[in-house]
């Protein structure tokens, strides 16, 4: 079965975790909008992609292939206060390989080989993006006025309440964000599609605004498939239900149809709604404790496989270790 995941940062961490239980065969589509931090740095003194949700793949994959060494290479970061402080190894790695190949895709593909990972990391774009965020909330003599921000970390930071982002690439005023091809033709070819968990308008939305990955997502025919958080996140989506996560989606892809909706049992305050919303999506809720007991704010990659392999109807036969569940 072919799957591909699509995210950046610590959600598609647990994506691809949890999807390598069910089958080999993944590809990851990674945001890169990323604004801050070590792949800011890299990416204002090199120009190049931000190396950083990127990484966050590979060290997903590099852990589910015995890869432990690997990955925890790859997360490494230098300490101390000189030039290399805060730099993770693995985007000074990829960024290396950006550079000398020129070419992301050929590096990507070119870091696979290097770990011995058997999934394939792609950009949802073969260029650094922009997001802008409309926030209301900033203004305490109108809090209903809406100011625009820019980029990631501004977005994902903000005191106030989002409404709305879009994508754009710096320097091109006009011009829609470019897909990766290669991105587009894995979404097309893919038999099942992950969207989410993730910062829901930092890595989640981002790749519903790409026109050409958008227009891929809403034509192939594979199952589509929407994991929600575990629980709201602040800034970003403060306050907001799991519904409003749904309703947001829609905002800005209406023409998107997902098939099912995979959420942890006991952050749905009110199943009926959320069952209600995922109807409206054309979708199916499916609840279970897919939690990690151990670690707060964290999934479980055991139980959210069972999880997946119940939305997906393939049994709950593998995915040792999974806690139970229920379809709503």
């Amino acid at each position: 079965m072919r799957a591909v995941a699509l995210g950046g940062g610590h959600g598609l961490h647990a994506t691809l975790s949890a999807v390598r239980r069910v089958t080999p065969d993944v590809t990851a589509v990674v945001t890169v909008a990323d604004d801050g931090g070590s792949s800011g740095r890299l990416r204002r003194e090199l120009g190049l992609l931000p190396p950083g949700d990127l990484r966050q793949a590979f060290a997903a994959f590099a852990a589910e292939d015995g890869g432990t060494l690997w990955a925890e290479v790859f997360q490494h970061r230098f300490g101390g206060d000189g030039a290399l402080a805060g730099h993770a190894v693995g985007n000074l790695l990829l960024a290396g390989l950006f550079e000398v190949l020129g070419d992301p895709v050929a590096a990507l593909d070119e870091a696979c080989r290097l770990m011995g990972v058997s999934g394939r990391v792609l950009p949802m774009s073969p260029e650094p993006l922009e997001i802008v965020g409309l926030v209301s909330g900033l203004d305490s003599e109108d809090p209903a006025a809406v100011r625009t921000i820019r980029g990631q970390v501004a977005v994902a930071s903000t005191p106030g309440q989002v409404q709305r982002v879009s994508l754009h690439t710096p320097g091109r005023s006009g011009r829609p964000p470019q897909a990766c091809a290669e991105a587009v033709d894995a979404v097309l070819a893919a038999d099942v599609v992950f969207l989410g968990p993730g910062s829901w308008f930092t890595s989640v939305l981002p790749h519903l605004l790409v026109p050409g990955l958008h227009d891929a997502l809403v034509r192939t025919p594979a199952t589509k498939v929407l994991v929600l958080n575990l629980v709201p996140q602040p800034g970003e989506t403060a306050g907001f239900s799991p519904e409003r996560h749904l309703d947001v989606l829609f905002e800005h892809a209406p023409d998107l149809r997902v098939d099912a909706v995979i959420a942890d049992r006991d952050s749905v305050p009110d199943p009926a709604n959320l069952r209600r919303a995922a109807e409206r999506l054309g979708g199916r809720a499916h609840l279970g404790a897919v939690a990690d007991p151990e670690v707060a704010g964290r999934h479980d990659p055991d139980a959210l496989a069972l999880c997946m392999r119940e939305a997906l109807g393939l049994g709950g036969e593998h995915g040792g270790g999974a806690k139970g569940r229920e379809g709503q």
